[in-house]
């Protein structure tokens, strides 16, 4: 088991929670605003804001707010336009760490995330230096409790997906981008209802933690970096010690 897909599921778990904060409601708003600038309004015909869509309500985002950040895009209202830059560097332990935003300010943007870093005793790394250890994959979670594994696995592996493993107390399915709206659209039809699925970026080597207070420092750094306003994700490859993580769960 992956101590960083227990990780995502333990932040997916959250999300409804720091939902109410507003700030999770702002970011998908960004980014509805982005995807239907990019590919359209209508989500039978844009497959990433059908997608999306799904993510917000998730979430318990309002329809209206969903409704008005797509007009945004498409230019019903009046919109900002965000530009996306890509950020990164090195955490504690080695642990890599690629930051994406979506700002309307490339400069204040990379001062602020700049500050994070320097914070915590880290500076950016050249371009290429950390994305090269990662790679885009559909992600897609599904409780153990809404499904039987074998006809979980029959369902996703026949839609095309490449891999199927437990993780705690949920399943995670991970396939090719290009095949991801399908394993959704397959996962529906089977009446599976899902916990999560998005599009995202997966290591392809992990970098091991063992020591509580280096995996204490990362999550930290990383939690710094998501609430700000221009940061939309922050992918890593920290592989933690499955007791350490349940440590750190409970402390939580």
């Amino acid at each position: 088991m992956s101590g960083h897909s227990k990780w995502a599921t333990i932040r997916h778990k959250k999300g409804a929670a720091d939902a109410k904060r507003g700030k999770v409601f702002s970011k998908l708003s960004k980014e509805l605003l982005v995807v239907a600038r990019s590919g359209g309004g209508n989500p039978d015909l844009n497959p990433t804001l059908r997608t999306l869509i799904q993510k917000c309500k998730g979430v318990n985002m309002p329809n209206d707010n969903i409704e008005r950040a797509i007009k945004k895009g498409t230019g019903e209202l009046d919109g900002v336009t965000y530009d996306e830059v890509v950020y990164e560097g090195y955490a504690n332990g080695g642990v890599g760490l690629v930051v994406k935003c979506l700002t309307d300010n490339k400069n204040r943007a990379a001062a602020e995330i700049r500050h994070i870093f320097s914070k915590h005793g880290s500076a950016f790394a050249g371009q290429g230096a950390v994305t090269r250890g990662f790679e885009r994959k559909g992600q897609i979670f599904v409780e153990q409790s809404a499904t039987d594994e074998d006809a979980l696995m029959n369902v996703v592996l026949e839609a095309g997906a490449d891999d199927m493993q437990p993780d705690g107390d949920q399943f995670e399915i991970l396939c090719d981008p290009s095949i991801f709206q399908a394993v959704v659209d397959a996962l529906a039809a089977a009446e599976i209802p899902t916990a999560s699925a998005e599009i995202t970026l997966v290591p392809t080597t992990y970098m091991p933690v063992t020591d509580k207070a280096v995996a204490k420092s990362v999550m930290k750094f990383v939690a710094d970096l998501e609430d700000n306003d221009d940061v939309q994700e922050v992918y890593h490859n920290m592989d933690v010690d499955d007791a350490i993580m349940s440590e750190l769960e409970a402390e939580s």
